[in-house]
């Protein structure tokens, strides 16, 4: 099952046609049906609502009928998970980008926040801020189920979903006080973009090894498989449900791989004009554009 936030309206996105594959691309038109109106309003339109209702929607999800889906349109695409009540996002999860960023393998997830109002659609502008911009991609996992002492064989079954993300970076700020501001380094408006669409683990050939990357103006930039991840998913959901109590639409960015801008000798990054674009392969691309203040 794919879902997507349509112009703040939930909607189910018909199976047809497939994801981009490696390599980014256009993302092809999508189909889709409200949810609201053709549950009769059993559920209703709020795309961050259903996951209270995950596995009851999931259910009746299944019996859709696509024959009346139309066309949503790529610039009323929302982010998919627009309003999460905790955003966990982990650092140094891939061996490479800890290699990059000088630092040695984590022996514990490296736990971090990123601030929801720094959450946009997965395509438009992105206003820059005033410091060295930078790109990481990432897959980002959404909780399905409420999830406290979970263990890590049972990891997958408190996922709702998967979807696009990119943690962009003001390094300057991130790197500006005698430890790592990394919250507010990666929280300005715009800059926790998610989307296209919100994926169901079922629906990939191997969901603990899906490949993901991005591109500047067409560059490839970034590229690698979530098989590399130092700590997967279920382990995530393991290690932050020992701690803390996870909440239905809680978002899980994981990590990203080799390639960000700041580990490049010499430095780059992003700037007025630069066309980001990035990609994970059965679940979609977004496109963002950035712009001077």
């Amino acid at each position: 099952m794919r879902i997507a936030n349509h112009d703040g309206r939930l909607v189910v996105v018909a199976p047809e046609p497939p994801a981009p594959s490696a390599g980014g691309g256009e993302t092809p038109p999508l189909r889709a049906v409200d949810v609201e109106t053709t549950s009769n309003g059993l559920f209703g339109s709020d795309p961050q609502a259903i996951y209270e209702r995950w596995a009851e929607f999931r259910g009746w999800a299944e019996s859709v009928d696509f024959g009346r889906a139309e066309p949503v349109p790529e610039r009323s695409l929302r982010a998919a998970v627009p309003r999460p009540r905790q955003v966990f996002a982990i650092g140094l999860n891939y061996r490479d980008h800890a290699a990059e960023s000088g630092f040695e393998i984590p022996a514990e997830p490296v736990v971090f926040t990123k601030y929801v109002s720094s959450f946009t659609g997965p395509f438009g502008d992105i206003t820059l801020s005033p410091g060295d911009v930078d790109w990481e991609v990432e897959l980002v996992a959404v909780v399905g189920a409420r999830a406290r002492g979970v263990g890590e064989s049972a990891g997958w079954d408190y996922v709702a979903g998967l979807t696009v993300g990119q943690d962009i970076s003001d390094r300057t700020v991130q790197f500006a006080a005698a430890l790592p501001q990394f919250g507010l380094g990666k929280s300005f408006p715009g800059f926790s973009p998610v989307g296209p669409v919100l994926v169901t683990p079922d629906e990939l050939p191997d969901r603990d090894d899906v490949e993901l990357g991005c591109e500047v103006n067409g560059v490839s930039v970034q590229k690698g498989r979530t098989a590399d991840l130092v700590f997967p998913v279920p382990t995530l959901i393991a290690k932050l449900s020992a701690i803390v109590e996870l909440l239905p639409g809680d978002v899980i960015f994981t990590g990203t791989p080799d390639g960000v801008g700041h580990g490049r000798d010499p430095r780059r990054y992003l700037h007025a004009g630069d066309v980001l674009t990035s990609w994970i392969t059965g679940i979609g691309t977004m496109k963002h554009r950035f712009v001077a203040a």
